[in-house]
């Protein structure tokens, strides 16, 4: 899946045009625009018009243990343009894929080695980034694509023992940054501890 999140193949068939009607899946729902996961409690809103390419995106053998949560693009994939193809991918994988993997900074070590393997170069360190109250890690990449440059950052967060990577995509860095701005993820607060019972005298 590591492929998958870094490096976003456009190759897909089968134009699924978003409307404001509601999907839903066991990964979340799509609903007037905007993904929602209440398992790993996260939303995203969607860009008008884009399409939808989650289910293309799958893993062919169905695995367990990495799923794309949502794969959105600017226009066809297979539709040539003389710009650079904006896109949104979100995937999870089981934190048990990667035993030595404890923390999202460390998810970063094998993502990067993957980007740097297909021709995109780190333009920046894994770095603390902030979604609202949420602590993610994030990374940014470009790469040359004829005389244009496709950018890219990635956010990195675990939870309920998955580990989600959220992929941006854009012609250049101001449009990723917009595209981030539709990301909203609440906070799961520790467990309370429960208050011990007075001691009686």
């Amino acid at each position: 899946m590591i492929g998958c999140v870094a490096i976003i193949l456009l190759q897909f068939s089968a134009v699924q045009i978003l409307s404001a009607q509601t999907k839903e899946s066991n990964a979340g729902r799509i609903e007037n625009g905007v993904y929602q996961n209440s398992t790993l409690r996260f939303s995203c809103r969607i860009p008008f018009g884009w399409v939808d390419r989650t289910q293309t995106m799958q893993a062919p053998d169905n695995s367990s243990t990495s799923q794309v949560l949502l794969a959105v693009f600017e226009r066809p994939p297979e539709a040539t343009g003389e710009t650079i193809n904006s896109g949104i991918v979100i995937a999870s994988e089981t934190a048990l894929s990667y035993p030595k993997v404890k923390t999202a900074l460390e998810y970063f070590e094998p993502l990067t080695e993957a980007a740097t393997s297909h021709g995109f170069t780190a333009v920046s360190e894994p770095r603390p980034f902030a979604i609202g109250a949420a602590q993610l890690v994030r990374e940014d990449f470009s790469k040359p694509r004829g005389k244009l440059t496709m950018y890219q950052s990635s956010l990195v967060m675990i939870r309920k023992g998955s580990i989600i990577s959220f992929t941006f995509i854009g012609g250049d860095s101001d449009e990723v940054e917009e595209l981030i701005r539709n990301l909203e993820i609440t906070p799961i607060s520790p467990p309370r501890r429960p208050k011990s019972a007075p001691a009686h005298k």
